[in-house]
């Protein structure tokens, strides 16, 4: 490991310890040269299955466009950091888990709107008219009366009701 102070390869490590609900270890480490501290983290690098388009081209996993994808989802939505980060942890923990080398890009898709649909409805449909390419208002209207009409039990709990109860 350089160190990122004065580009020295001799580091020494200080303090080891878990990081990441135990998926990541963090290191203290000095460098011996300059004396600077800093802090690494190693993971496993694990494979994540190849991704199948609609129109058959097969893409590498990426995180970066899950994480945009549920972003713009989640736009000016009152969802944690925590939260997002956890539905991207649970997407790609069924893609490593996944038994195929090859993921169609529909299922990915659904992962990602269920995990949504139990975290925000406004963020699910919003996902869905992007995944689903609606193409007119009644496509829409379809997906909005399934939400409304099939709420999960998470989201029952942490709705308000619009009319109040007598």
């Amino acid at each position: 490991m350089r160190c990122p102070f004065c580009g020295a390869t001799d580091t020494r490590v200080i303090d080891s310890r878990l990081a990441g609900e135990g998926s990541q270890v963090r290191r203290r480490r000095e460098c011996v040269r300059c004396k600077e501290r800093y802090t690494t983290y190693e993971s496993a690098e694990l494979d994540l299955p190849r991704i199948v388009k609609r129109d058959g081209r097969r893409e590498t996993f990426s995180l970066e466009k899950l994480r945009t994808g549920i972003d713009h989802a989640l736009e000016k939505r009152a969802i944690s950091a925590d939260t997002v980060e956890e539905i991207i942890d649970h997407v790609r923990h069924l893609c490593l888990t996944y038994s195929d080398r090859e993921i169609p890009a529909n299922q990915l898709g659904e992962w990602v709107m269920n995990e949504l649909r139990e975290v925000d409805q406004v963020a699910y449909v919003r996902f869905a008219s992007v995944y689903r390419s609606f193409k007119d208002v009644s496509e829409f209207r379809e997906i909005i009366d399934y939400v409304e009409n099939d709420p999960s039990p998470e989201m029952r709990k942490s709705q308000l009701s619009l009319i109040k109860d007598k």
